[in-house]
């Protein structure tokens, strides 16, 4: 079974820095599925201030709502993972990779968004709070004049439901009286005091559904229903500061963060190899895998790469080769006291563990520190070493221990400790006899 996992694993690694560097089929390569910070791609950072005289808890609680909106409605637009972060009591500063319109963007994020239905007597009859969700669809309908359009389908929770179904059926039924320059069977539909559309009423429309029609783009939609989802911010906003960020300076930080990573693992395999041996192939071995597993963690994570996070992954792989050199430095002690190299593997092993879970629970414990009360970049760092201490433990101590384990109870290596870097039977023996000596 240990030669078939090893098979297996050897063969999974193989395919895993084929599909990263080249792609297969509908998998793109690692490098145009990873997404990229500000500071590498360039967009948008902007400083907005809240408005308000709320003080303490009330203050910290209303910026804390305020962060979620806004990050649900940045969401919503499809910009790149946008970072979102509270700086001192009021302020909130919005980090938007890839951005290229950031007066468009600083409007979305500000606005109140404060949507209403109103009869032609002026009666507002429900708001955006009784709003369920609004998503945009190209227009399915027989008018021929709306072909090519987008629509905006809107549902309505239960206490919208009933009171748009209520006032659908008065202006169905010429109950409405005008006061307004809408006619009574009409709808207006305004958002911060704007018209979206005023759509007279065919028939009452039950269920909590209805459809905004109009000459409305793809993108026109698609912006109008996500600030109708994202819903009205607790308090107003004013821009302080926007700053463009160009993405040459990153990008070029970037290609030279990565060929230095790239040339540090090449010189820390090839030490490896010269310092250990056979042990030392183990653990590039074990390297190989931990790279591709960090990496593609963050990508099922969705996480962002920027420099600081590019130097995270640096630093775990230093640690990755430190956890290995640790239960080498072990299994070299127990060899040295006499025991065969099975032995020495097995004894080596269970001595290291505890000091490497040691040192790397302690790394992880300020990694999440950091990663709970830093922001942007900082915390693209923490995720990173996070990723990559979990990684390097169970690269450690499940691959190097499988490969070691098995080169060992081989007949072909086992019994050539000197392969590994570890001393032979005789040479231990002679040193004894030496150390026996008369004087």
């Amino acid at each position: 079974m240990k030669k078939i996992l090893a098979i297996v694993l050897a063969v999974v690694i193989c395919i895993g820095w084929y599909v990263s560097l080249a792609g297969v089929g509908s998998v793109e390569p690692l490098k145009d599925q990873i997404k990229l910070g500000l500071d590498m791609v360039g967009g948008v950072s902007v400083l907005m201030e809240a408005e308000t005289d709320l003080t303490g808890e009330d203050l910290k609680s209303v910026m804390n709502q305020t962060q979620l909106v806004i990050e649900n409605r940045v969401n919503e637009m499809g910009l790149s993972e946008p970072v979102v972060t509270i700086e001192g009591e009021n302020r909130i500063r919005v980090e938007l990779p890839g951005a290229e319109d950031a007066d468009s963007a600083i409007r979305m994020i500000g606005d109140t968004a404060q949507l209403q239905f109103i009869t032609a007597d002026g009666n507002v009859i429900l708001t955006g709070t009784n709003v369920k969700n609004a998503t945009a669809a190209a227009y399915q309908g027989d008018n021929p004049y709306l072909l090519g359009t987008y629509t905006i389908n809107l549902e309505f929770d239960s206490e919208g439901s009933d009171l748009f179904y209520e006032a659908t059926k008065k202006a169905y039924n010429g109950q409405v009286v005008s006061t307004t320059n809408y006619n009574s069977n009409q709808i207006a539909i305004i958002l911060d005091g704007q018209e979206l559309s005023a759509p007279s009423v065919q028939e009452p429309i039950p269920g909590g559904k209805c459809q905004i029609t109009g000459n409305y783009g793809s993108e026109e939609a698609s912006n109008l229903a996500a600030l109708i989802r994202g819903g009205a911010l607790p308090v107003t906003l004013h821009e302080v500061e926007t700053q463009n960020v160009g993405p040459s300076l990153g990008m070029e930080a970037a290609k030279v963060s990565v060929i230095a990573g790239a040339i540090g693992i090449v010189l820390i395999m090839g030490i490896m190899v010269i310092a250990y041996r056979g042990m030392g192939i183990t653990a590039d071995i074990a390297l190989l895998l931990y790279v591709l597993i960090v990496l593609w963690t963050l990508v099922a994570l969705k996480g962002v790469l920027t420099l600081p996070g590019i130097a995270g992954i640096i630093l775990s792989v230093g640690m990755a080769v430190d956890a290995n050199v640790i239960i080498f430095a072990r299994i070299k002690e127990e060899n040295e006291s006499g025991k065969s190299l099975r032995v020495a593997v097995e004894a080596g092993f269970k001595r290291a563990m505890g000091t490497i879970i040691d040192s790397q629970v302690t790394t992880i414990i300020a990694a999440l520190v950091l990663y709970q009360l830093g922001t942007g970049s900082v915390k693209g760092f923490a995720l990173t070493l996070m990723i990559g201490i979990i990684a390097s433990i169970f690269t450690a101590v499940v691959v190097t221990q499988l490969y070691l384990k098995l080169f060992a109870e081989s007949k072909s290596f086992g019994r050539k400790p000197e392969l590994f870097g570890l001393k032979a039977k005789s040479s231990m023996k002679a040193k004894e006899v030496e150390g026996n000596g008369v004087l």
